[in-house]
């Protein structure tokens, strides 16, 4: 992948990151619960895949870009640990919602997250715009 394709790549996910976060908004006026931790999640990994890639760090699954942010980001001080277990949560309570049975959240299980998660994105694209 070339330079500009990378840049480009990391651009997109970021876009993705952000229009899939404005998403949510609608979800919760629905009051489309276990959807609205579905989409705050895939917002967070979309933002995360872009500062992997943009670190030239491959991984081929949800489970993978945690470990990888962990040990390149969260461990070296570049993410804090709180947003690190964040991520983490997030992973673990869409998991659950779109794989388990009788898993049914309720409101304040997602907004309780958005604005963790916008904070999340946030950093990330800092992150990008330093690197």
């Amino acid at each position: 992948m070339t330079s500009e394709q990378k840049s480009d790549l990391v651009q997109y996910r970021m876009t993705n990151a952000m229009k899939t976060l404005a998403e949510v908004e609608v979800l919760v006026q629905n009051r489309l619960w276990n959807i609205g931790v579905n989409r705050l999640y895939y917002a967070c990994f979309y933002a995360v895949s872009a500062l992997l890639i943009n670190s030239d760090i491959s991984t081929r699954t949800h489970a993978g870009a945690i470990k990888m942010l962990g040990l390149h980001f969260v461990n070296k001080g570049l993410i804090s640990e709180d947003k690190g277990s964040f991520y983490t949560k997030l992973y673990t309570m869409r998991h659950k919602g779109d794989y388990e049975d009788f898993i049914d959240y309720v409101e304040s299980d997602v907004t309780e997250l958005i604005l963790p998660a916008k904070i999340f994105i946030n950093q990330v694209q800092e992150l990008l715009t330093r690197q």
